[in-house]
């Protein structure tokens, strides 16, 4: 294999091209100082039940709702997905016992529980198939179908988007030439970019607007 490979990217987000390493954990980017993720940090989802819980159509629908529109009860998520409250019930109990989303004691009540997307882990990251046994390895590729047509159906709503108001619909495609210590350190410094700006609705400013971000990357000497 080459020392370096051309790799396909495509960032559908304008990004700052210059970018300098600035020592092993902080760096600048574009005039940013970012904090790489350490290890510590990274939440390898290889617990196949917890990959299980979140390989579900309906559970990426709500923990998506939470992300963007905050709070929610059972009842409102129903409205919504066009589900029965004990349907969405018993997918937000098992979205809470694997620690993706949490109750608000403070808001709930007896007949109804409020529910927010957990605030940790901040870094999850799929496995790679080697980090899990055979028999788990569906699981995955089930995870990935349904993020795909979560990313198809983004991508055949990008021309409307950027139609409507170019300037919060922004895209690039590009290609580099990187060896793979260099595509890790790409990918990382992407991740802590993201992870700068991955805040809570309170922790932003008021005319901050929540963002659909994707980054695919691979090979193009591929295929």
């Amino acid at each position: 294999m080459p020392a370096a490979q051309r790799i396909r990217v495509i960032l559908p987000k304008l990004v700052c091209r210059d970018f300098s390493a600035k020592g092993p954990l902080q760096i600048s980017f574009c005039g940013t100082r970012l904090i790489l993720m350490t290890d510590e940090e990274r939440f390898i989802l290889d617990d196949p039940a917890k990959l299980k819980a979140l390989a579900h159509p309906m559970r990426q629908s709500m923990l998506r709702h939470l992300s963007i529109h905050g709070p929610a009860t059972s009842t409102t998520l129903g409205e919504l997905l066009g589900a029965k409250t004990g349907t969405t019930s018993y997918h937000l109990r098992q979205l809470e016992k694997y620690g993706f989303i949490e109750e608000i004691p403070e808001r709930s009540t007896g007949r109804e529980r409020w529910w927010r997307h957990a605030t940790e882990p901040r870094d999850i990251r799929l496995p790679t198939p080697d980090q899990l046994a055979p028999e788990d390895r569906p699981v995955l590729a089930e995870f990935h179908r349904i993020g795909m047509e979560e990313d198809r159906q983004l991508f055949e709503s990008f021309p409307e988007a950027y139609w409507r108001d170019p300037e919060w619909a922004k895209a690039s495609r590009g290609l580099a030439r990187m060896t793979k210590a260099e595509f890790e350190a790409f990918f990382e410094t992407y991740i802590a970019l993201l992870m700068k700006y991955n805040r809570s609705a309170e922790e932003a400013p008021p005319d901050a607007r929540p963002m659909h971000v994707r980054l695919f990357a691979l090979p193009a000497d591929e295929g």
